[in-house]
């Protein structure tokens, strides 16, 4: 059911929604400001254009005439595509598409620097693919190599990660497609599925019209900025179809959905520590889907488990202890600029940054969204149903704020859970203003910050 609208109300609404989109700019610009002062005078946010990371450089590229060119189709005919095309065609055309805006966003920084180089820096997995020669014997001694005063010492992101984050690029070098080029279109059209994954769960959940409601909104989301190049964008994509298949088996499609689930959320969690506070997304997906989940939940609850049970089971007989490996985490953290850049700044600054990751029509959808769980027109309704989806996701980045692990660098640590917010963007009235909002966010990120990731 969508959310009804009454003509009287409408334009106070339309003004509450603009004041939420202006309170959200001003707190971005409020972060500007206070962060470029702290890091001029004491210079311990470790970020070159505050709150993102990366330096301020206007510029163009060959990916901008692309990047226009979706950016106006999708404004001018997403909303009437979405409305029009068969579920299946939807889903393949917002992928197709998801993946042409966030391939051409990456390239207004040029192939080189957009893609085939961001994973290849210091940082990076594939700094460390000659060390897995020898895969058993490394994931026996990963835990060995985090701290930063360990020998041969893991880089940032490897060490911040558990092993399936840089084996997954080990494995690809395997099979032919080494280097930073592959590595950089492996993260772009997989990164791209997670809008369809988070269409099928919201249409399981919350109904078909809410989904289609959506749909343009994720697939120009303003996170595809950070989507090509990262390997986070990888992460969102595999732990948004955990979801989705989750809400697929609670849903009344089929139970056996329930093992695919269990396995990705299993892989969710040894691609990034933080992305166990996915259990939250995924508990309001069971609180959804719980009259039809009594029918069965001894079946659900046993594939679940069991595909659950893959991965940490591997990982564990291979030699590589999670929880050793976390606690060792929490210490390198705090050993780099973890330890230096400011909580007071990063705990409010973080959501300036998710606000040009989600952009400013998710903060007015999320603003409607907070209406239908206090005064929603049936308490079942497919509004309701979708709130508290997004709730749940806010919830889980809520978490990860105040965790003070996450501070600084959000815009794409936290893909996975922004993606879970904008399709409260299904509450607008009228897509194509907030289309435009969203779509000129991003490019005007893009061509005026030249972003690390």
């Amino acid at each position: 059911m969508t959310p009804r609208t009454n003509p009287r109300t409408e334009p106070r609404g339309t003004r509450r929604d603009l004041y939420a989109a202006a309170a959200a700019l001003l707190l971005v610009l409020i972060a500007v400001l206070v962060g470029r002062h702290i890091e001029d005078t004491h210079g311990t946010l470790h970020v070159g254009a505050p709150p993102l990371y990366g330096r301020w450089l206007p510029h163009l590229g060959i990916g901008t005439p692309a990047a226009l060119a979706v950016a106006a189709a999708v404004v001018a005919y997403g909303p009437a595509l979405a409305t029009r095309l068969r579920w299946r065609a939807l889903l393949a055309t917002a992928w197709a598409t998801a993946t042409a805006w966030i391939l051409s966003l990456a390239l207004i920084d040029g192939w080189h620097r957009g893609i085939e180089r961001r994973l290849t820096t210091k940082y990076e997995y594939l700094r460390v693919i000659d060390r897995f020669h020898d895969i058993p014997a490394t994931l026996r001694d990963y835990t060995r190599h985090i701290l930063i005063d360990s020998p041969d010492h893991w880089p940032a992101h490897t060490a911040g990660h558990p092993p399936a984050a840089p084996l997954t690029f080990v494995l690809l070098d395997r099979i032919g497609l080494g280097g930073g080029g592959w590595a950089g279109l492996w993260c772009v059209t997989v990164g791209a599925t997670a809008c369809v994954a988070v269409l099928v769960a919201v249409r399981a959940l919350a109904g078909e019209e809410l989904a289609r409601r959506a749909a343009p909104f994720l697939v120009v989301v303003p996170g595809a900025v950070w989507m090509g190049v990262s390997a986070d964008a990888y992460f969102a994509a595999v732990a948004a179809w955990a979801v989705a298949l989750l809400a697929l088996a609670v849903s009344g499609r089929s139970v056996r959905w329930a093992a695919g689930a269990g396995l990705l959320f299993g892989l969710t969690c040894y691609l990034s520590y933080g992305l166990t506070l996915f259990a939250l997304i995924g508990l309001a997906v069971l609180f959804l889907g719980r009259g039809k989940v009594r029918e069965r939940p001894v079946a659900l609850a046993v594939l679940f488990c069991a595909g659950l049970a893959v991965v940490p089971g591997a990982f564990t007989l291979a030699g590589f202890n999670w929880w050793e490996a976390y606690d060792l985490l929490t210490t390198r953290y705090y050993q780099g600029a973890g330890g230096i850049r400011p909580y007071g700044y990063w705990v409010w600054a973080n959501l300036a940054c998710t606000v040009l990751v989600v952009g400013v029509a998710t903060v007015a959808g999320l603003r409607r969204g907070g209406g239908q769980l206090i005064r929603p027109d049936d308490t079942d309704s497919g509004g309701a149903r979708l709130a508290l989806l997004a709730g749940a996701a806010l919830l889980a980045l809520l978490a990860a704020d105040l965790s003070g692990m996450s501070k600084a660098e959000t815009e794409r640590i936290w893909l996975p859970f922004a993606m879970w917010l904008v399709p409260a963007c299904a509450f607008l009235p009228r897509a194509r203003p907030w289309l435009a909002a969203q779509v000129a966010l991003a490019l005007l990120v893009n061509h005026l910050v030249l972003t690390g990731w």
